[in-house]
């Protein structure tokens, strides 16, 4: 069963290890580089963020960020990041694609979403490389609807609370 745990000192090592196909590499971020701009977000006080290792059982399979107010700590983000939480992050390992763990990655990471634990916010926004026909079906299969913002050279893209 798919589910989400802390990325702690126990099972960091599992979660730098996984890897995406080299085809990928334009559209996923590292997730060692995730971790860190995690570390970065927290201490900075400026935003808050929270990674999760995705889990079959207990295999890890794949990372999960979600964040909140990103655009407190992005230079030039849409309006629409402030106050709002983001799913910033979003992998599943090659050895795990195509088997519906990045659907269910994302439905569990809604239901964490509207506990809202940072307080009330309007929309779950996230953003993606126009070029990543597989992100934007997903997320338009949530709802997610796409902005016209841009956030860097990603497309934006909110889904109402």
């Amino acid at each position: 069963m798919i589910h989400l745990e802390k990325v702690t000192y126990k099972n960091f090592e599992a979660i730098t290890d996984l890897t995406i196909f080299k085809s990928q590499y334009p559209f996923v971020a590292d997730n060692t580089e995730s971790l860190a701009e995690a570390y970065l977000a927290v201490t900075s006080g400026e935003a808050c963020a929270y990674p999760f290792a995705v889990y079959d059982d207990e295999t890890p399979v794949g990372f999960l960020m979600i964040g909140y107010n990103e655009s407190s700590i992005e230079e030039n983000a849409p309006e629409i990041l402030k106050g709002n939480y983001s799913i910033w992050r979003l992998m599943i390992d090659k050895n795990y694609q195509g088997k519906g763990f990045g659907r269910e990655t994302v439905r569990l990471g809604l239901e964490f979403i509207k506990t809202q634990p940072q307080g009330k916010a309007e929309y779950c926004t996230l953003s993606y490389n126009p070029e990543n026909e597989t992100a934007r079906k997903l997320y338009a299969s949530f709802g997610f609807v796409e902005t016209g913002d841009m956030d860097g050279d990603e497309v934006v893209a909110v889904l109402k609370l």
